[in-house]
């Protein structure tokens, strides 16, 4: 069931043939809301996109993990991990295999 990957490149052309602008200008527009996106996240802040979902940064705290090989117990310490939480929308849209209002690509 694997898919296509969508690039940069891909959505950049999907948004000049959707929205009618330049190549150029879509690719600075698809650019420049990654980029707000990486920023945002990057500062812990939570990014929501309506009927899509959010990007969410969590701590997570040090425990102990073992090492599958030696059964050795290792330290994990402790970090910040990015979560995607897809939308009821999003998840109901993936359930069914389609979504009313969303042009499948003719690709």
């Amino acid at each position: 069931m694997g898919g296509k990957t969508v690039t940069r490149m891909d959505l950049s052309e999907a948004v000049y043939q959707r929205v009618g602008l330049s190549r150029t200008e879509s690719s600075e527009l698809v650019e420049m809301v990654l980029d707000t996106i990486c920023e945002r996240v990057v500062l812990g802040e939570t990014v929501k996109l309506s009927s899509f979902g959010s990007f969410v940064v969590r701590k997570k705290n040090e425990r102990v993990g073992r090492n599958p090989k030696t059964g050795e117990e290792v330290p994990i310490t402790p970090r910040r991990v990015m979560v995607f939480k897809p939308s009821n929308v999003l998840k109901m849209a993936v359930l069914d295999g389609h979504k009313a209002g969303i042009k499948e690509s003719k690709t």
